[in-house]
């Protein structure tokens, strides 16, 4: 058996700091959300327009979950600057992102944290389409109102972490016909809410045109609902055996955190991003 691991540190690359002479975008909130598709919650939820936007209908677009995390300058992720210093470089197309948190039922208490919504799990976690229309339905006709984006599926990536990484990914293969990039960091693909099924599923199911990036480390959960660093490995195998173009950047350390995801976000966005639409492919290695 192995020893557990102890957490590495977030490592900071260029590109999450601001540079000079590079355009910066916004990232403006929105008015809060209240979900029709998920009655009686309500979400904050925020849009980054890049400097270099036009409303021509070109615009790629990247939805993350758990948006406030990733909007943090401050954070792991730094998103903004991020993509402000890959789109500068053309290293990444210029890209509207929408940052969404879970939904929240202040009827039953306070939540503890913009992302600690009660209905996070059930949102996140579960199998099916419901969260998929909430997005399409919901929050992607009111960022098209103000500012319209490519409708081309292979300029459309999905985001997230931990619940919100399988959020990310259900999100794709529900609607790859809408999302076809897909980014998930120790993503919980495990028996929260029939999570773990899904090796089993890509592996007997026709194989859809999905680019695919996962990060996880030998320091992640092992509980009761499973255990993620295996769980992230059996993903990966599925989605090698059947032809996906995938990646897996598995390290050894960390834990069930941002800090190694949010240290290789920036080489995550060039791969996720790179010019050829995310065809499948033969016997990757990923």
């Amino acid at each position: 058996s192995r020893a557990p691991a102890a957490d590495g540190a977030f490592k900071a690359t260029r590109d999450h700091e601001v540079q000079a002479g590079v355009p910066q975008g916004k990232v403006m909130p929105m008015p809060a959300l209240k979900s029709k598709t998920f009655p009686e919650t309500t979400r904050n939820w925020f849009i980054y327009v890049p400097a270099q936007y036009k409303p021509d209908g070109t615009a790629a677009l990247m939805v993350f979950q758990d948006g406030q995390n990733y909007i943090n300058l401050k954070g792991n992720w730094r998103a903004p600057t991020v993509f402000d210093n890959l789109i500068a470089r053309g290293e990444m197309p210029v890209t509207i992102a929408v940052f969404v948190n879970p939904g929240h039922d202040e009827t039953k208490g306070k939540a503890k944290s913009p992302t600690a919504g009660n209905n996070r799990s059930l949102e996140y976690n579960a199998l099916g389409d419901r969260y998929a229309r909430f997005l399409l339905e919901e929050v992607l006709p009111e960022v098209a109102k103000l500012y319209p984006y490519s409708k081309d599926p292979d300029l459309h990536a999905i985001a997230g972490s931990s619940s919100g990484g399988i959020a990310a990914f259900t999100v794709a293969w529900e609607r790859p016909e809408q999302f076809r990039r897909v980014f998930s960091t120790v993503g919980s693909f495990v028996n929260l809410r029939g999570g773990h099924d899904y090796p089993a599923l890509i592996r007997k199911t026709e194989r859809k045109p999905l680019r695919v990036f996962l990060q996880d480390s030998t320091g992640d959960n092992d509980n009761p609902f499973g255990h993620w660093p295996t769980a992230n490995q059996q993903m990966h195998a599925a989605l090698r055996y059947m032809g996906y173009d995938v990646r897996f950047d598995f390290a050894e350390g960390y834990g069930h955190n941002s800090n190694h995801g949010g240290s290789i976000f920036p080489d995550a966005m060039r791969w996720l991003w790179r010019k050829e639409k995310p065809v499948p492919v033969i016997n990757t290695k990923g």
